[in-house]
């Protein structure tokens, strides 16, 4: 009997290891969170009103596009815009939605030829940009974020 006795006082010594919890300090916690963070993508895009109805984050990203692509068109189109040489460019825009739902354009990649025969250009964008509907911001774990995104316009003119 004093043998199973030892026996089982010895099994209880080696088993209070196991009952210790190890303690994640909040700072590990915030390090391993902010690992598995996808810095570069949002639970949903920006958005405006149009695209309400869509399902998936992909229709909605290219409501998106599509409605802010087809606003600066018709802007442009109503322009009276006179030019010395047929231009076919492709200008990139470089656009910024707050997490307040205001654009900002940020930068415009345009080649010299389409600067140089429309000296208003990047003036004309940013008034299409200013008479947009109201854009919802993006978001990102349940917060409004800023976003960055590139937008290519094809411009075409006889």
């Amino acid at each position: 009997m004093r043998q199973i006795c030892v026996f089982l006082i010895v099994i209880l010594l080696n088993s209070c290891g196991y009952f210790n919890v190890k303690k994640t300090s909040s700072e590990t916690f915030l390090n391993e969170e902010l690992q598995t963070f996808k810095w570069n993508d949002v639970d949903e895009y920006p958005t405006f009103s149009l695209c309400d109805s869509l399902s998936t984050k992909q229709e909605k990203k290219e409501c998106f596009t599509s409605v802010l692509t087809g606003h600066i068109f018709k802007h442009l189109q109503e322009e009276i815009i006179v030019v010395t040489q047929d231009i076919n460019d492709t200008i990139d825009l470089k656009l910024q939605v707050s997490e307040m739902g205001a654009i900002i354009l940020l930068e415009t990649k345009i080649d010299s030829l389409t600067i140089q025969e429309i000296p208003n250009i990047n003036d004309l964008l940013t008034e299409s940009l200013e008479a947009l509907p109201k854009i919802f911001p993006a978001i990102k774990r349940g917060q409004q974020v800023t976003t960055e995104f590139k937008l290519p316009i094809i411009i075409g003119v006889n």
